[in-house]
């Protein structure tokens, strides 16, 4: 087991000590040593809580597919499809993003009904060895970007069909993979799990991990009857080089191995600022602008964007011009658009490309000014360098992340205000949200800045430049709440 003398680190310097003289900070992560001690001792506990999550996961899914759609008159208390609609878009998601905020990606390995499946499944896999084209890391980027949009297509967040749909056809291919690819292990979210890239990104504030002490690794000797211990990481982790949460999904398996692996406290900003700039990651910086600031901030506001109205009302009178007035009521089945007649719910082809050429918009503007205004601040930092830019870009994370989780909130308030709940805290607490993230994002930004500037000068043109793009980010999420 782990050897805390050798994994706890020290404090030195921080003058805050028990009163039997051990640093506050030590005693803390000794503390939560113990604890992944505990959950690597508890594994039957763990797997028996991921069923749990599991069956509750199957009911939410695919019992309300068996039943009517929900009436105007029908509530959380009284309507299995609206129940599950507020649990799964008005605490699941929010929930999981917040968990990923606080405990880095423990959602993933102790509760992911999806990981769980999967990763069951591959007890009985083929073995097959992971091919190349699975291992692209465009996946992630693709994966949240293709979810989101055809979940806005067919209304996911309305209707049970299209949630069965979406999460249920995610679930059959990561079994599928399961079954094919490696075995005991989680190919699928490694590299194929759409909101594996988001949790990736988010798990990165967190403030604690699984700590690798290398020096004490290479320390290690074998024990004297030859045994040599094993870690079965199923998420394909390279234990000896992990530095952050990004791919550890905080399981607690690896808790204790070779004297070298604790649970322990750090920075919330550690890992942006100290490790997220060692490799420059286009995919990732494709994924925060594009993807969170972009693609997802326009899902939540095109149902009452006046700009989509315009751009559908175009391609009416362009098809009108063109002879082709057929076209305008012409509706696909639901698993394609949104076709719910009896709700008088339908959409057209045309309001299908209307809303994928407002997404396209926003996405260009987000990438026009995101990713200009930090390239602006990446140049006036130092000479250009990519490296810079895409260490600059980790810093808009807190305020990406928390827009997406207070854009899901709408659902939230929705659903509690139709059903009579006071929700008048919603504003306050949204803005308050909202400061906090464009706060933390700004001081991620003047400590990346610091590091790559040497120049004071730069350093404040630099920090000015992305003051600003922090403050357009935080302005755009606000119009989703707060009308000009």
């Amino acid at each position: 087991m782990v050897s805390h003398a050798a994994t706890a680190p020290e404090a030195p310097g921080d003058g805050v000590t028990s009163s039997v003289g051990i640093p506050w900070r030590t005693r803390l992560d000794l503390a939560f040593a113990a604890l992944g001690e505990r959950m690597a001792r508890s594994r039957r506990l763990i797997v028996g809580v991921q069923w749990a999550v599991v069956g509750i996961y199957a009911v939410l899914i695919v019992v309300p597919t068996l039943v009517p759609l929900p009436g105007r008159l029908d509530h959380v208390w009284n309507h299995v499809t609206v129940f599950a609609q507020f649990v799964f878009w008005g605490i699941w998601w929010p929930g999981v993003l917040i968990s990923m905020i606080l405990f880095g990606r423990l959602w993933c390995g102790v509760l992911c009904p999806e990981g769980a499946l999967s990763e069951r499944a591959s007890r009985f896999s083929l073995g097959r060895a992971v091919p190349r084209w699975i291992t692209w890391k465009g996946w992630p980027f693709v994966g949240f970007l293709g979810t989101t949009i055809y979940g806005q297509m067919i209304s996911v967040y309305q209707y049970p069909a299209a949630v069965l749909v979406i999460l249920g056809g995610s679930t059959c291919a990561a079994i599928v993979v399961g079954l094919v690819y490696g075995r005991d292990k989680r190919v699928w979210c490694r590299y194929l799990c759409p909101v594996n890239g988001v949790f990736a990104l988010v798990s990165k504030l967190a403030p604690i991990h699984f700590r690798v002490d290398r020096a004490a690794w290479d320390r290690w000797e074998k024990p004297a009857d030859g045994r040599l211990p094993h870690v079965d990481c199923a998420p394909l982790v390279p234990l000896r080089r992990l530095e952050g949460n990004s791919p550890c999904h905080m399981c607690g398996r690896c808790s204790g191995f070779r004297d070298a692996v604790a649970l322990s406290s750090r920075s919330p900003n550690h890992e942006i600022v100290e490790v997220a700039g060692r490799e420059p990651k286009p995919w990732e910086s494709a994924l925060i602008i594009l993807g969170l600031l972009g693609v997802a901030a326009g899902a939540f506001r095109w149902t009452g964007s006046a700009l989509w109205v315009d751009i559908k009302q175009a391609l009416a009178e362009h098809l009108i011009d063109l002879g082709a007035e057929r076209l305008l009521d012409l509706s696909l089945p639901w698993w394609i658009l949104t076709n719910y007649p009896e709700k008088n719910d339908v959409m057209t082809v045309v309001d299908g490309a209307a809303l994928i050429v407002f997404l396209g918009l926003e996405t260009a503007i987000a990438a026009i000014l995101f990713a200009g205004g930090t390239a602006l601040a990446a140049a006036l930092a130092a000479p250009w360098r990519r490296e810079v830019f895409h260490h600059l870009v980790q810093t808009l994370i807190p305020i990406a992340a928390v827009g997406v989780i207070l854009g899901l909130s709408m659902t939230t308030v929705s659903l509690a205000r139709a059903d009579g709940f006071d929700v008048a805290l919603a504003d306050p607490l949204r803005l308050t949200a909202l400061t906090g993230a464009a706060i933390w994002s700004a001081v991620l930004a003047r400590a990346v800045v610091r590091r790559h500037a040497v120049d004071p000068t730069r350093r404040r043109l630099a920090g000015a430049a992305m003051i600003g793009v922090i403050g357009l980010a935080a302005a755009d999420w606000a119009t989703l709440f707060w009308t000009p």
